[in-house]
């Protein structure tokens, strides 16, 4: 745990699920350098009020809830699409103090407030989905609104800017600070005339996918902005489905990190019988993939084979619950590279799954998984591999009793 010390209080903050051992901060210098320019300026431009906004402030991609913990104060509406981030800010403005409901938690599949006077954003990794959201945000700001982004220099580009510009009006950034910068954008009613389908976002987009994809040629994937190689199959998950398994028998399967869900409408397709849960802890990904489902299983979720569940990996699941996990786990967080993802999926996954059942994965060949799989499961095979990726395949054994 570490203490955020900002003009607008110091706060204990976390990330979720909570670790000692992480050493990854809940926040970063971005999120410093904009607090700052919200309470006193930053030589650039004057100081935000927000107290003639209160109740009228919308913060999108808050990361880890600092931004919204940081302002609770001033009842601010927080949109992300992540349930980990939604989980971390409501434990943070639990130990805050904070009332419940001084900060209301949206999600990116919920409608924006109706109004907006100050609208704060952090940068996302996915410029898809940064082009959505403003897309559905800039119909509820007008010719006063504060309008102030913040992400570290890496994160903006020329081409985050052309979407503040394009979407919300005329746009410029600040001098970086400990390689964090700000993004000023003056809201311009007429700025989105140019956008796509007259304003409105070109998301989801769907794409058919071709005969190279194993089970799932054929088949229709459904993208919402903000999936991982969302106008495309992503070659890891395109070698996945050429190796997954195919007899199934009526097995109670999950799509873990299921990203547009694909892998498990395949599995749905070729094994009727089969029970299908999508699980992730995107809410586009979760409605990407309930929209992939309905676009390929006749009569869609109203068979009663499939569940969607939006959460952290498998918490939520009993133990001993499931025959089969299939799995392309991500190896990022926002912009961090770490593993501990995808150990807390396989961990979750080993409580999930009945004795005898099997968890199988594709990775990218250099992040060794084998090693961890064995160490967790006590066995780990290769299914099928190539140069870049490998699918593995471990057994849940059961344990054996300790002799008298």
């Amino acid at each position: 745990m570490n203490r955020l010390t900002t003009p607008f209080g110091s706060h204990e903050l976390t990330r979720f699920p909570e670790d000692p051992r992480d050493r990854l901060r809940a926040w970063d210098a971005a999120d410093e350098y904009l607090l700052r320019h919200l309470h006193g300026g930053t030589g650039e431009r004057g100081p935000v009020d927000l107290s003639a906004a209160a109740g009228r402030i919308t913060v999108f991609g808050d990361r880890w809830g600092a931004l919204a913990t940081a302002l609770a104060a001033y009842r601010p509406v927080q949109i992300t699409d992540s349930y980990l981030t939604r989980a971390a800010t409501g434990a943070n403005l639990r130990r805050a103090g904070v009332p419940e409901g001084a900060v209301t938690l949206l999600t990116t599949q919920d409608a924006p407030p109706e109004r907006i006077d100050v609208l704060l954003v952090r940068v996302p990794k996915s410029l898809a989905l940064l082009e959505d959201q403003l897309l559905r945000l800039a119909p509820h700001v007008h010719a006063g609104t504060v309008v102030v982004g913040a992400g570290m220099v890496k994160e903006i580009h020329t081409s985050t800017l052309d979407l503040f510009e394009r979407i919300l009006g005329p746009t410029r950034t600040s001098l970086a600070e400990k390689k964090a910068r700000l993004i000023f954008c003056t809201p311009d009613p007429a700025a989105g005339e140019g956008t796509p389908s007259g304003g409105g976002s070109r998301w989801p987009l769907a794409y058919t996918l071709d005969g190279d994809a194993g089970s799932g040629a054929g088949l229709t994937a459904v993208n919402h902005a903000g999936i991982f190689c969302a106008d495309r199959l992503d070659v890891g998950t395109r070698f996945f489905l050429q190796s997954i398994p195919n007899n199934t028998a009526g097995a109670r399967v999950v799509d873990l990190g299921c990203g547009n869900g694909i892998v498990g409408t395949a599995v749905a397709v070729a094994d009727p019988e089969a029970e299908v849960v999508f699980a992730d802890e995107s809410y586009q990904a979760v409605a990407s993939a309930r929209a992939t489902y309905e676009a390929n299983v006749p009569g869609g979720s109203r068979r009663g084979r499939a569940e969607f569940l939006v959460g952290d990996g498998l918490a939520m699941l009993p133990a001993a619950s499931v025959d089969l996990v299939l799995s392309n786990p991500p190896f990022h967080s926002h912009q961090a590279t770490t593993d501990a993802t995808a150990l807390r999926m396989f961990a979750q996954s080993r409580r999930a799954l009945r004795p005898g059942g099997e968890l199988w994965i594709v990775a990218n060949r250099h992040l060794g998984y084998h090693t961890h799989l064995r160490r967790l499961f006590g066995n780990s095979e290769v299914v099928a591999g190539e140069p870049r990726f490998v699918v593995l395949r471990a057994v849940k054994r059961e344990k054996r009793p300790r002799p008298m």
